[in-house]
C-alpha cells in the first residue's frame, strides 16, 4: 500500500498532535469531573446522616461536575472527527492547544466544584438560607470550564 508523500507543510507527526489534543481534552476534564463528583459526594454522605431529606437537593454539585466531562467529550469528538484529513503542523498544534484548553480548565473547574460542593452541602444543611449562595458559587466554578470550552472551539475553528 502506497501512502502519498507529505511535504514539509504537512508532516507525519501533525495528526499525532490532534490525537494528543483529543486525549488531553477527555482525560483532564474527566479527571476534574471525577474529583468534583467524589469530593462533593463525601459532603453529601456526611450531611445525609443527620438530614436525609436533603439528599436530592444536595446532588447539584455532582451534576455540575458531570457537565465538565461533557465539555471535554465535545472537543474530543470534534478533534477525532477531523482525523484522516491532511494536517499542517500549525493545525496539529492548534488542535493540541484546543484539547489542553478545555481539559486543563475542566480539571480546575472540577476541583473547584468539588471543594465548594463538599463544604456547601454541609453548610446548607446547617443553614438552609445558604443554598442560593452556594449555587451561585458553584456556577462561578462551572463557568471556568465553560471558558475553556469556548477557547477550545475558537482554536478548533481556526
Amino acid at each position: 500500500m502506497h501512502t502519498p508523500e507529505l511535504s514539509l507543510d504537512e508532516p507525519h507527526f501533525a495528526s499525532f498532535f490532534c490525537v494528543l489534543g483529543a486525549v488531553c481534552a477527555i482525560v483532564f476534564s474527566t479527571l476534574g469531573a471525577a474529583y468534583g463528583t467524589a469530593k462533593a459526594s463525601v459532603g453529601i454522605c456526611s450531611m445525609s446522616i443527620k438530614h436525609p431529606r436533603l439528599i436530592m437537593k444536595a446532588i447539584v454539585p455532582v451534576v455540575m461536575a458531570g457537565i465538565i466531562a461533557i465539555y471535554g467529550l465535545v472537543i474530543a469528538v470534534l478533534l477525532a472527527g477531523t482525523l484522516g484529513n491532511r494536517y499542517s503542523a500549525y493545525k496539529g498544534f492548534l488542535n493540541l492547544s484546543a484539547g489542553l484548553a478545555v481539559g486543563v480548565s475542566g480539571m480546575g473547574a472540577g476541583i473547584a466544584i468539588g471543594v465548594v460542593g463538599e463544604a456547601g452541602v454541609r453548610a446548607s444543611a446547617q443553614q438552609p438560607k445558604l443554598f442560593v449562595a452556594i449555587i451561585l458559587i458553584l456556577i462561578f466554578a462551572e463557568v471556568l470550564g465553560l471558558y475553556g470550552l469556548i477557547v477550545a472551539i475558537y482554536l478548533f475553528s481556526k
